[in-house]
């Protein structure tokens, strides 16, 4: 991979489950957060990112799944061999997970696991990485695997990986692709996209409807949370493996109060 940095560029993603946000029907929300300038960002040379651990754990304690996401929308990362992979793999282990490191910029905080959000790069050892990763759970501590491919199906750079059956969770970005997203008044293509494609071939794991959660979140995508409710939670739930909804992004969330007006039917 290009650089470390690169390999990593630290947001967090936070999955809350079911039981904490009291949804009803068995649905969870997952949110990303950190990306944002107005979310806290800190220098991990300097030690500054130490400050963070103490509310990761405190979301662990309440039953928040903490992960690292990768990748991203923006800049130049790849994996260059199967021995890159491994050599990511471990660096990851030892500086974010239970590993250790001289080096951890979180401090004593252990996350969870890691999060694919691929949006560049090469397609190749993406698959090799998910298994290298998987590889470190054991009895008791699993590092979870997470994936926010994009929805037209496959996708380009996470489907080998995805095929893998090691992801827990998938959550679709229905959003900024408008072959499979919703537009106002027509929700066949984002429905026909979960149904015919994700929700069936999905290996194993839970599939959630990765969504804006405010109109400027996106360029494009975003869907009313009544529209939501009434119209395509119903449906997608319908699949065995929903998951629940995915939102980008914690800052948006706060600013538009998304996933309070849908927790319920999640």
């Amino acid at each position: 991979m290009a650089t470390k940095s690169q390999a990593t560029q630290i947001f967090l993603s936070l999955l809350t489950l079911s039981q904490l946000i009291g949804t009803p029907h068995g649905g969870g929300i997952a949110i990303y957060w950190g990306q944002n300038g107005n979310e806290g960002h800190c220098n991990p040379d300097s030690g500054g990112c130490k400050i963070v651990s103490t509310g990761i754990k405190y979301c662990q304690s309440r039953g928040i799944k903490v992960m690292l996401s990768l990748g991203g929308g923006i800049g130049n990362y790849t994996l260059t061999s199967t021995a890159d992979a491994k050599n990511v793999a471990d660096y990851l282990w030892n500086t974010f997970l239970e590993g250790s490191s001289s080096s951890r910029p979180l401090g004593d905080a252990v996350l969870d696991g890691i999060d694919f959000d691929i949006e560049s790069g090469s397609t190749k050892h993406w698959d090799n990485l998910a298994r290298f990763l998987s590889a470190y759970s054991k009895p008791g501590k699993k590092v979870y695997l997470t994936a926010a491919p994009q929805c037209p199906f496959p996708d380009r750079l996470l489907g080998t990986a995805i095929n893998t059956g090691l992801f827990d969770y998938v959550w679709v970005q229905f959003y900024n692709n408008p072959p499979c997203q919703y537009t106002i008044g027509d929700t066949s293509s984002l429905l026909n996209s979960w149904k015919n494609n994700w929700a069936p071939s999905l290996k194993g794991g839970k599939l959630f409807l990765g969504l804006p959660a405010a109109p400027a979140a996106a360029g494009s995508g975003y869907i009313a949370p009544d529209v939501l409710n009434s119209q395509i939670l119903p449906e997608i739930k319908k699949s065995a493996n929903h998951g629940g909804v995915m939102l980008w992004s914690k800052f948006y969330d706060d600013q538009n109060g998304y996933s309070s007006t849908i927790k319920a039917s999640v």
